[in-house]
């Protein structure tokens, strides 16, 4: 794979899923844990409530170090309500969360950073109009001297932002050029590459992909793999199993607050995740129903959702 260049926006790297997913075929899905692992965060019967409203039901989670855990689920399924649980936004109405074992309440999100738990949204990532290297430090900037002299230390903060991106692939021409340049997948790798290097034991990314093209797409589905060779216990949140299946090693689907299943790698496939999420069973009753109209447009309808609801893929 070629390296990618960060330099006006420029891409040097086509990475499409397919492509990904090619690379990925014939590695086998990380096993299971075993006995004696613990979890880098957990969920445990956690329950979130707002009025009458069940945002989450009864859901358990566990992320481990080196694996990669996808979160799957359409409009309204909790995915947010999820991710805010776990970076101590919510605080849940039931259950627990456990991070390394031990039980945890974040007072804010503010103490889950500080416990190494990252999390990258897909539109507040990066600030636009600021540099890149402003951007990988935003406030954390090294500095030099002391008292009245202290100085932020900018030649330091280039070379570092330079040496942690070239890790995820992508090579800075010019640090000073603004985040909004870059193409989507470049500012996203922006965001993972300052969590990892500010110490980020689980990586959340919240729908990194879903307002991306093919292509970006595939370049942030790269970077989330070598999260995952770094080490990172890595929690992806999206709807588009085609994105998820290729880089995923367990996989969580949600509907409407409750949890349909946990499955490992080698006990589904991209057909059967997306016939849950798609709700298969739901598609063909629907289409029964079509059948009986007598409006030949509506008809055509029930047989696209009957062919939708039997197509593996």
């Amino acid at each position: 794979m070629n390296e990618t260049t960060a330099s006006g926006g420029t891409e040097k790297v086509s990475a499409e899923p397919e492509k990904v997913a090619a690379e990925t075929e014939n590695t086998p899905a990380v096993p299971a844990p075993t006995n004696g692992a613990v979890p880098a965060l957990e969920v445990r019967s956690v329950s979130k409530y707002f009025g009458s409203v069940n945002a989450l039901e009864d859901v358990n989670l566990a992320v481990y170090p080196g694996q990669v855990t996808c979160v799957l689920g359409d409009n309204g399924a909790g995915k947010s309500t999820l991710i805010k649980i776990l970076s101590g936004v919510y605080v849940p109405d039931r259950g627990e969360v456990l991070f390394e074992g031990e039980p945890v309440a974040f007072a804010g999100p503010r103490e889950a950073r500080a416990h190494g738990i990252a999390t990258v949204f897909q539109d507040l990532a990066t600030v636009p109009l600021m540099s890149v290297w402003r951007n990988f430090f935003l406030g954390n900037e090294p500095t030099r001297g002391r008292g009245p002299l202290q100085r932020m230390d900018i030649k330091s903060a280039q070379r570092i932002m330079r040496e942690e991106m070239a890790k995820m692939g992508i090579d800075v021409r010019d640090p000073n050029q603004t985040v909004g340049t870059l193409s989507g997948g470049e500012r996203q790798a922006v965001a993972i590459a300052r969590a990892v290097y500010f110490g980020a034991k689980v990586l959340i990314l919240d729908e990194p992909t879903s307002a991306l093209g093919v292509r970006q797409s595939g370049i942030v589905l790269k970077y989330v793999i070598q999260a995952r060779e770094m080490g990172r216990a890595v929690i992806f949140i999206t709807h588009n199993p085609h994105h998820a299946y290729p880089v995923g090693d367990r996989f969580v689907l949600l509907k409407r607050g409750r949890m349909l299943g946990s499955y490992a790698k080698a006990e589904t496939s991209i057909a059967e995740l997306t016939s849950l999420m798609a709700g298969g069973a739901e598609l063909e009753e629907l289409s029964h129903e079509l059948q009986r109209a007598v409006d030949p447009s509506v008809k055509e309808v029930a047989k696209e959702l009957a062919d939708e609801a039997h197509t593996p893929g």
